[in-house]
C-alpha cells in the first residue's frame, strides 16, 4: 500500500518516505517492521537498513506456516541465519503464534507444530516473541507454558481477547499490545482498561487496524489527520489515504487508552515507552 498498490492496482506513486517523515516529525523515536515469513522478514530487514531508527522482527505468521511443510529444518535454519546476519536490526522473533479465525490459510495442526518449533529461536538469540493470537488463547498459553525455558519474554500484539484470556497471558509475564483492532467493541474497551500499566504497549499494525469513526472509543480521539480516497491522494500533500493506517496514528490509540483508563496521557505514554524499550531494546542501548 505504501507503494501505492491496492489489490494489485496502482492508485498513486510510492509514498513510504513521506509516511515515515510524517512520523519522525511527530516525535516517533523508533519503529519495528514486522516480518511474517522468511521472504517478508528479509524485506523488513532490508527496509530497516535504510534508517538507524528502523528495526525488524523475523519469523513466520500462523497463516503462513505452510511455508515450513516442505522442509521445516531448512526453513528454520534460513530464519536462524537471517537473525545471525542482522543482530543489530532484529529485535524479536515473530510474528508467530496461532490464528483460528483464518484456518482457510493454514490448518490448526500445522500452525501448532510450527509455532512451537519457532520458540527455540527466542532462547537461542535471547530475543522476545512478537505474538499473534486470534481465537486461540488457550492453545497459545498451553504451548508457551510447556516451553517456558525457551521463551525470553514477549508481547501478544493486536490483543482483542476476553478478560479470561488476558489473565492467562499476563500470568506468563507477557506484555499486551493494543491497536485500533483491539478497541473495536465496548467489551474490548472494558478489557483494555484493566491491563496493568507495566504490561501495556501500543502499536498501529499499519497499514491495517486503524481506529475507525464507527469504533466505540473514537469519541476519545483528539488528534485527527486529514485523509482522502486513494484515487485522489497526492504524495506531495499532507493528507493520509483513507482506510490506510500510518505509524503517526499511534497517538490515537494512546488517547483512547488514556480516556478509558482515566490516566494522565503523558504519564501513560512514558510508561508504555519504557515497557517497549525494556522488551525490545534493552540489549541495544
Amino acid at each position: 500500500m505504501y507503494q501505492g498498490i491496492y489489490h494489485g492496482s496502482k492508485k498513486h506513486e510510492p509514498d513510504l518516505e513521506m509516511v515515515l517523515n510524517r512520523s519522525w516529525a511527530a516525535g516517533m523515536d523508533k519503529m519495528i517492521i514486522t516480518g511474517g515469513s522468511l521472504v517478508d522478514s528479509k524485506k523488513a530487514i532490508e527496509l530497516s537498513g535504510t534508517d538507524s531508527r528502523l528495526f525488524s522482527t523475523v519469523g513466520c505468521h500462523p497463516t503462513r506456516c505452510n511455508d515450513f511443510v516442505q522442509d521445516s529444518d531448512a526453513y528454520l535454519n534460513d530464519l536462524r541465519q537471517l537473525i545471525k546476519e542482522n543482530r543489530d536490526k532484529v529485535v524479536a522473533i515473530g510474528e508467530c503464534g496461532l490464528d483460528y479465525e483464518r484456518l482457510h490459510f493454514c490448518v490448526k495442526d500445522v500452525q501448532l507444530k510450527y509455532f512451537e518449533l519457532q520458540l527455540q529461536l527466542s532462547k537461542e538469540f535471547q530475543l522476545p516473541l512478537f505474538l499473534h493470537c486470534r481465537a486461540a488463547a488457550d492453545d497459545l498459553v498451553d504451548i508457551l507454558s510447556r516451553n517456558k525455558e525457551h521463551v525470553i519474554g514477549g508481547v501478544v500484539h493486536s490483543f482483542d481477547g476476553s478478560q479470561e484470556a488476558l489473565d492467562k497471558i499476563l500470568n506468563l509475564d507477557l506484555y499486551i499490545g493494543i491497536n485500533g483492532c483491539s478497541l473495536r467493541t465496548k467489551e474490548n474497551l472494558e478489557v483494555a482498561a484493566k491491563i496493568p500499566q507495566d504490561r501495556l504497549m501500543i502499536e498501529t499494525d499499519c497499514p491495517w487496524c486503524e481506529v475507525k469513526p464507527t469504533h466505540p472509543g473514537y469519541s476519545h480521539v483528539i488528534t485527527k489527520f486529514p485523509s482522502v480516497k486513494k484515487e485522489k491522494y497526492s504524495v506531495d500533500s499532507n493528507n493520509q489515504v483513507k482506510g490506510r493506517n500510518e505509524p503517526i496514528n499511534i497517538v490515537q490509540v494512546l488517547e483512547i487508552l488514556s480516556a478509558i483508563r482515566k490516566e494522565n496521557i503523558d504519564e501513560l505514554a512514558d510508561a508504555i515507552y519504557k515497557n517497549t524499550n525494556k522488551l525490545f531494546f534493552s540489549n541495544k542501548y
